[in-house]
C-alpha cells in the first residue's frame, strides 16, 4: 500500500524530535460549488530537529513512532515558508 505525502506549513518545533505541521487542503462543496479550505495538524518525526516554525515540509505516513506521531518528515522544501 503506497504511503501518503502530504506537505505543509510547519506550525510548533517545541518538542523534543517532533514537529507539528499544519496541511491545507482545497475542495469544492458538493451542493453549493464554492471552494472551501480546510486544514488539519499533523505530529511528525524530526530526528534531526532541523525544521524550524515557519518552513514548509514534505511529511509521509510510517509505522507509529508513539500515541500521535504516525509521520516522519521527508525533506524541507524551503527554509521559510511564506505566512
Amino acid at each position: 500500500m503506497p504511503k501518503r505525502v502530504l506537505q505543509g506549513t510547519v506550525v510548533s518545533n517545541k518538542a523534543d524530535k517532533t514537529v507539528v505541521v499544519k496541511v491545507e487542503r482545497t475542495f469544492k462543496h458538493p451542493l453549493y460549488g464554492k471552494t472551501i479550505r480546510m486544514s488539519k495538524k499533523y505530529h511528525a518525526h524530526d530526528e534531526a530537529n532541523t525544521c524550524q516554525e515557519g518552513d514548509v515540509i514534505s511529511i509521509r505516513e510510517c509505522a507509529p513512532y508513539s500515541k500521535l506521531k504516525h509521520f516522519e518528515v521527508l525533506s524541507a522544501d524551503s527554509a521559510k515558508g511564506s505566512k
